[in-house]
């Protein structure tokens, strides 16, 4: 299958990206302070360079106090990181790359000791005590529009700065998610319940992204069916459902959904091959972003406790498919492109000999 439709331009409004290939965010933890350094401005650069067209950056916290759940996670408000990121765009943007940061808040993952302050617990849609302690804290509605006014800030600042867009990160049971998912959600109020009530946070926060970027601006939105406390989980159990959850987020004004999977072979549905972000394009009409092992045949899982496995090349002709097909518009590529900063080269090259693998011992380094 040739690798060509991997390689072509990306329009969508002032989008204009060289290449489909996407950098998928990845927490790194290289940034002490919160403040993105000289080795986080080369470990972008590079990826740009080597034929990434959009890269999603790791993680990054909004100013809110409880957003950071991980020591060294940049993040991305107050002068001194918004500096650094400045200078990672512009190193981006010198290689003919675009960026977006991801904006991030752990909500209820945080613990109690975790910088900056180490007295914050979590917060999350319902409060949890243990030993008589609040280990997260239950938002109330003064903490809510905090929390969104934290987001379009970061939003605000990252138009400011240079970047091309912004990423919301609403998978993997983090704050957004977690008033999705009704195992973490036991609100009464208009946030909690229905489906429809329990996306009202998310809704309003995109909302209040674009009232603070203005139109044009792209908001890439992502989601996931399963979390972090359960790789089975699925929000919803159908096509129809997922276009009833996806239609207000889209209304709301997100321009781009990234569609996180663990394989993104795997059909989202049964009595159809369309995985996530196929099913998302066809309800919404929006592009998509398909991700999950691409370019490896081990999965991220198995790298996420101490081993000594190996994840080897894998074949690119199931997604060159699927991407030629127009299931989905954009490729985000995680480990692969983590380890082997000119992966998108040699793939384009057709050096797949030379490309590196993926073991445990990537995660140690920036390279």
């Amino acid at each position: 299958m040739p690798v060509k439709a991997l390689f072509k331009p990306f329009h969508l409004g002032t989008l204009e990206l060289p290449t489909r290939v996407v950098m998928a965010p990845m927490t790194r933890s290289f940034s002490p302070g919160g403040v993105p350094n000289s080795k986080v401005i080369e470990y972008y650069r590079r990826r740009a360079a080597a034929g990434v067209g959009l890269i999603i950056t790791e993680g990054t916290t909004v100013g809110h106090k409880a957003s950071n759940g991980y020591p060294n996670v940049p993040h991305f408000y107050g002068e001194a990181a918004l500096a650094g990121w400045k200078k990672v765009v512009d190193a981006v943007h010198a290689e003919g790359g675009k960026i977006v940061p991801q904006l991030w808040h752990v909500g209820s993952v945080r613990r109690i000791g975790t910088e900056r302050d180490a007295s914050v617990p979590g917060y999350g849609p319902s409060e949890k005590v243990k030993d008589g302690q609040v280990v997260v804290h239950g938002m109330t509605q003064q903490d809510i529009q905090d929390v969104i006014a934290a987001f379009a800030q970061a939003a605000k600042d990252a138009q400011s700065i240079g970047m091309d867009g912004v990423e919301i990160h609403g998978a993997h049971g983090y704050l957004i998610d977690q008033f999705f998912w009704e195992g973490s959600n036991q609100r009464t109020d208009e946030y909690g319940g229905s489906l429809a009530n329990r996306s009202r946070f998310a809704i309003e926060l995109i909302q209040a992204v674009r009232a603070a970027v203005g139109e044009g601006f792209p908001i890439i939105f992502r989601f996931s069916q399963w979390k972090q406390q359960d790789y089975t989980a699925r929000l919803v159990q159908t096509s129809q459902a997922l276009g009833e959850f996806l239609k207000p987020l889209s209304d709301a004004g997100v321009d781009i959904f990234h569609c996180s999977t663990r394989r993104f072979w795997e059909p989202e549905f049964d009595g159809s091959e369309l995985n996530l972000a196929g099913w998302t394009r066809k309800l919404t009409g929006k592009p998509t972003i398909t991700v999950g092992s691409v370019g490896l045949d081990g999965e991220f899982l198995q790298f996420m406790v101490n081993t000594d496995k190996v994840a080897q090349p894998a074949s690119l002709e199931k997604l060159l498919e699927r991407l030629n097909n127009d299931e989905f518009d954009l490729v985000a590529v995680g480990r692969a492109l983590l380890v082997d900063p000119d992966w998108a080269q040699k793939v384009r090259d057709g050096r797949e000999e030379d490309i590196l693998p993926f073991s445990r011992e990537a995660l140690m380094t920036l390279v």
